[in-house]
């Protein structure tokens, strides 16, 4: 142990002799008659420093993302949930009661406007279509007698009138009783699809009584509600996309059909309907709708979320061109998910620092990534690394 606290207690001498010798007055007389220039070992101190500093100089700065800017307008989407329903839609029923005798249809079943879906017992019907049609044939056959015989004056012109009077009239009593044999057979009022078969052949059927139910899917209408705020940019004929919830996958194009006259007080929404296309049948009646409607709004310059900063004077952002940095104040006029519409001095393509930004001052030149530094700028002020993103 003793050799060591005597090693400890050389250094601890030493080190308060270097001391005594480097700052005492006459330390410097001492040294040279030692043999030792201090003014030679101060001057490496300064080439060592100057060493540091450029090692300092050379090292790598805080590196920031420029994204150009782009354009964009103002409340350009409107997405709303609707519900859709047929273009047409009809429950048919029948003009007259009886015994349905025949179904000539199946649920499902694709039928055209005028097709009969259906036969009502319609004997009795038939035989006074049969009597007008005789009674018809003998005023026929009275009149040219008649006519013939005011050749001679056997029959007067009041007679003949008389005679064509009782054909008219035999002709209408054949017509209502050809369209009462008509009526007995039920037909689609339109084409479309054939929904489930509430009745079977052999029921007693009346005038009320729903026979078929028909829907015509070539387009459908999707009702949906706006706010009361988009109503005056709401206009009929305006395109939109639809997506089914159930089909989410595939879109559907369309446009606005029909506008309400009034705004609902209650939710404060306008009824809007919107007619879309269906052209390979997967759509059905009470599907709910994702609707996107577009709107014609203000262009506005649009920056990257990250690029825009606050200050205590408001929003800003900051801007390079030629090198160097500006700073620009923006007002905010829509935040969306990948930008943010601003009312600035910022035109499309314009560079605006995004990440990075505590690294940009004012006026500061600044380095694009993949451009190097004007050599005439370097000591102009400033210099930040900058990476540049479209």
């Amino acid at each position: 142990m003793n050799w060591k606290q005597l090693a400890l207690a050389l250094v601890i001498l030493a080190a308060a002799g270097a001391g005594w010798l480097y700052f005492f007055p006459g330390s410097s007389d001492l040294l040279k008659k030692a043999g030792i220039d201090r003014r030679a070992t101060a001057a490496t101190e300064p080439a060592a420093a100057a060493g540091q500093g450029q090692k300092r100089a050379g090292q790598a700065l805080p590196i920031v993302v420029v994204r150009a800017a782009a354009e964009a307008k103002i409340n350009d989407r409107l997405t709303a949930i609707g519900s859709g329903k047929a273009k047409s839609s009809v429950s048919v029923t029948p003009y007259a009661a009886g015994r349905m005798t025949e179904i000539l249809v199946t649920s499902g079943s694709r039928v055209e406007a005028g097709d009969v879906i259906a036969r009502l017992d319609s004997e009795a019907e038939s035989i006074i279509a049969d009597k007008t049609r005789a009674a018809l044939k003998d005023a026929q056959t009275k009149l040219k007698r008649a006519e013939n015989l005011s050749t001679t004056n056997t029959v007067s012109a009041v007679q003949v009138a008389d005679a064509e009077l009782v054909v008219e009239n035999a002709g209408l009593d054949v017509r209502e009783a050809e369209l009462a044999l008509d009526r007995r057979a039920i037909r689609a009022p339109i084409g479309g699809i054939v929904g489930i078969l509430p009745i079977s052949a052999g029921n007693y059927i009346t005038t009320s009584t729903q026979i078929a139910s028909i829907d015509d899917r070539s387009e459908l209408l999707v009702d949906f509600w706006v706010p009361e705020r988009f109503a005056p940019a709401v206009k009929v004929g305006a395109a939109v996309s639809a997506t089914s919830i159930a089909r989410p996958g595939e879109s559907f194009q369309g446009a606005i059909s029909a506008i309400d006259n009034r705004v609902d007080p209650a939710s404060r929404t306008l009824h809007v309907q919107a007619k879309i296309t269906n052209p390979k049948d997967t759509l059905r009646e009470g599907m709910a709708f994702q609707v996107t409607l577009g709107f014609a709004g203000e262009t506005y310059p649009t920056v990257d979320p990250l690029a825009v900063q606050w200050g205590t004077d408001g929003a800003y952002v900051w801007k390079i061109a030629d090198n160097k940095a500006t700073r620009l104040p923006v007002r905010i006029v829509q935040r969306n998910t990948t930008n943010v519409l601003v009312d600035a001095d910022i035109k499309p393509g314009d560079k605006i620092v995004a990440e990075g930004v505590q690294s940009v001052r004012q006026g500061g030149l600044v380095q694009i990534q993949g451009q190097p530094v004007p050599q005439s700028k370097t000591d102009a002020g400033p210099l930040a690394s900058v990476g540049e993103q479209g």
